[in-house]
């Protein structure tokens, strides 16, 4: 998410991934894919560079997690070692299908 000020000075925060485009004419105006618009006090390259550095930090924490001190394992298949008894293997009683 990325911090934007109203016109009254009001913040509030808006996922980047969902605006579609800004327009500057003569306010910055977010355009989400929804329709919805936001006008905000920032320009256009303050919007832009925001966006830029949250993505960066996405990134980047993507890469501390995955190289840190994180231990990566494959997933295993886990063996059944007791057999299925007859109470336990079908727990629901099963009744023919009728055609």
């Amino acid at each position: 998410m990325i911090v934007v000020t109203r016109l009254n000075d009001s913040h509030f925060a808006i996922n980047p991934d969902l605006i579609e485009r800004i327009t500057t004419n003569p306010d910055t105006t977010l355009i989400m894919v929804d329709g919805a618009k936001y006008i905000v006090t920032e320009s256009m390259c303050e919007v832009i560079d925001r966006i830029s550095r949250y993505r960066a930090t996405v990134i980047a924490l993507t890469h501390e997690l995955s190289s840190g001190g994180h231990q990566q394992r494959a997933l295993e298949l886990v063996e059944n070692d007791t057999e299925p008894t007859p109470d336990t293997e079908h727990p629901v009683p099963l009744r023919p299908r009728k055609l």
